[in-house]
């Protein structure tokens, strides 16, 4: 290759990094900026404060966690990962 086909896209690689490292910038910024007025992305959670307090006192008086998340609506899963954070 050519002295100037290797300046060429060795340009070319550079003002795709320089976009991609702006494009970041401004997507984090953006992130931060709804952060800062309270809004938050993701998936909402299924376990709320009332959930996991008849969660907490089911599993204190030993019925079995599949139960407990029939009886809730939510998944084993969910019950054990919420019931753990709480621990």
């Amino acid at each position: 290759m050519k002295g100037e086909g290797k300046f060429f896209f060795t340009m070319m690689v550079a003002f795709a990094e320089l976009e991609r490292d702006m494009i970041v910038e401004r997507t984090r910024a953006g992130l931060n900026a709804a952060k800062a007025q309270g809004r938050t992305g993701g998936r909402p959670t299924v376990m709320d404060a009332d959930k996991l307090a008849a969660a907490k006192a089911r599993k204190a008086k030993g019925e079995s966690v599949t139960a407990i998340a029939k009886a809730l609506n939510v998944s084993r899963a969910t019950l054990y990962r919420a019931l753990a954070d709480m621990e």
